[in-house]
């Protein structure tokens, strides 16, 4: 089904039907964007505990009509504890570990930032009726997706040694068949306290003294001053200018310059029709660009906006061969997210990401809380450079929400999970719908690819899913890409999706059908 989700008060794109159906409840009710989202999030929290949770980071996108955006960053600062001595000392001098009490080293930003963005709202919804479905989910529990079995059985052997996490997440000791049903009690009691008490609880009352008494006892370098420490702030987003319009995205150290710097780069390649040659190796070789300069330099504190003035992209847009493809082995970021977009009858348009970097996590689980922690902590370098860990420091992060403003006055909020490959999700979606008028659920079905190894993958290929044009296939090969193909549809392109506020008032939204979302127009 290639036709987008319409409607004239609102829309709302997830990558689980019950979180689109909670926030869309919301939209119903008259509450704004911001409050639907704030009540998908915790839901998709509930309903999708591999690819995110509470436990995790989250990322805003704010458009109120006629303003400019409003980032909010969510992510939370390495524990004071995190040195790459006490690593060191730990047995772990080369690498942080992945999973497990060490690989819990950042403070999860991700309720601090459903919190921020409802202080922008004059007079939101209650808590208890946003976070609503998904205490009733936890409580009741969820069907569990073929996406979260399959996710569990791969992961098995890293996640089940790790405490707590079995417990909640492979009942009877093994992982859960799809369609069973999957209770979090824990979890619905936690969501029930935030709801009661409000998000400063997370950091700075009961819940912040459970966890922190747990992440001590397991072994994290995290402590409960760390959590008392951490504030999600208001940003001004990164913004670029091509001929589609403004483009914004988020701050570092996320890589959302990344995924600005594609985008302006493939403008200035002056392509004029998409789907073929030009259009695919294009944006694959402006990957690469942007990417080059993100694996050097990129990391918390650094002033990205630079990056993005023309004679800078000028520069970069100059090294691209447009028939030839540049080798390409380097080393790739990892990451399991989910997007969702929404807009309101308002006007405003909220596009939000939420993870906790690998699937599941660090895998640590609290038992009285139900809480996963994430392992955003490793994406930190022990050795010297602009992402070495350090105590307060905010790690790399694949994360980044989108946003532009079209030259016509079309509002489109987009993005995806998919760690390496989500910069590379967005260019394909934006490209299509925004620069050569592919429809909204069209440009988030078609053809994806990935460039490099995600998810473990050991290789760094160009992988193409296999519905797309054998012939273009072909010619990418001819051009030096070394070409893996991957099935027809495959979560290794992500899980994307749209929302797209018009002008004269309708709104539209897609969602990806390699996950097992909804988009939903009211």
């Amino acid at each position: 089904m290639l036709n987008p989700a319409l409607g004239l008060k609102g829309a709302i794109s997830a990558p689980h039907q019950a979180a689109a159906q909670a926030g869309a409840g919301v939209l119903a009710e008259g509450g704004s964007a911001v409050e639907a989202m704030v009540a998908a999030a915790a839901a998709v929290a509930v309903a999708y505990p591999h690819m995110n949770g509470i436990g995790g980071d989250g990322f805003w996108l704010i458009k109120r009509a006629g303003q400019a955006p409003v980032a909010i960053f969510a992510g939370g600062q390495a524990a004071g504890l995190a040195t790459p001595e006490w690593y060191a000392a730990q047995g772990h001098a080369e690498a942080i570990p992945a999973r497990g009490p060490l690989a819990a080293l950042t403070v999860p930003g991700t309720v601090g930032g459903w919190g921020a963005a409802l202080a922008l709202c004059e007079a939101p919804m209650p808590l208890a009726r946003l976070l609503a479905p998904a205490i009733a989910l936890a409580r009741e529990g969820i069907a569990v997706t073929g996406n979260q079995a399959d996710c569990t059985a791969e992961k098995a052997e890293g996640l089940a040694p790790v405490p707590g996490f079995a417990e909640i997440y492979m009942p009877g000791g093994s992982a859960p068949e799809r369609g069973s049903r999957l209770r979090q009690p824990a979890l619905g009691a936690t969501l029930e306290r935030i709801a009661e008490a409000g998000v400063a609880d997370y950091y700075y009352g009961d819940l912040a003294a459970t966890h922190g008494a747990f992440l001590e006892a397991a072994g994290s370098p995290l402590r409960r001053a760390d959590l008392e420490a951490y504030r999600a702030e208001r940003r001004v987003p990164l913004e670029v200018s091509t001929s589609q319009g403004r483009l914004w995205n988020m701050v570092p150290p996320t890589q959302g310059v990344a995924s600005l710097s594609i985008l302006a780069l493939f403008d200035r390649l002056g392509v004029r029709e998409g789907e073929g040659f030009a259009h695919i190796h294009g944006l694959i070789e402006a990957t690469k660009q942007a990417f080059i300069r993100r694996n050097a330099e990129l990391g918390d504190g650094v002033e990205a906006q630079a990056w993005l003035e023309a004679a800078a992209l000028d520069e970069m847009a100059a090294r691209i061969d447009p028939a030839r493809a540049l080798p390409w082995p380097y080393e790739p970021r990892q990451g399991d997210t989910i997007w969702m977009g929404a807009a309101d009858a308002e006007g405003t348009v909220v596009s939000f990401i939420q993870s906790v970097f690998w699937e599941f996590g660090a895998g640590l689980t609290c038992p009285e809380t139900g809480v996963v922690f994430q392992n955003r902590g490793a994406a930190f370098s022990l050795g010297e450079g602009p992402n070495q860990l350090a105590p307060g420091k905010r790690p790399f992060h694949t994360l980044n929400p989108a946003m532009a403003e079209l030259k016509d006055g079309r509002v489109m909020a987009y993005g995806t999970m998919g760690g390496e490959g989500q910069p590379q999700t967005q260019a394909a979606v934006f490209s299509r719908y925004a620069q050569f008028g592919m429809g909204l659920q069209e440009a988030v079905t078609a053809p994806r690819w990935l460039l490099g190894k995600t998810w473990g993958d050991d290789t760094t290929t160009l992988k193409v899913e296999s519905r797309m044009d054998p012939g273009l296939v072909a010619q990418l090969r001819q051009a030096g890409h070394e070409v893996e193909m991957l099935p027809p549809f495959s979560d290794l392109a992500g899980h994307a999706g749209a929302v797209v506020l018009h002008p004269g008032g309708l709104r539209e939204a897609a969602s990806d059908p390699r996950a097992d979302g909804a988009a939903l127009g009211l």
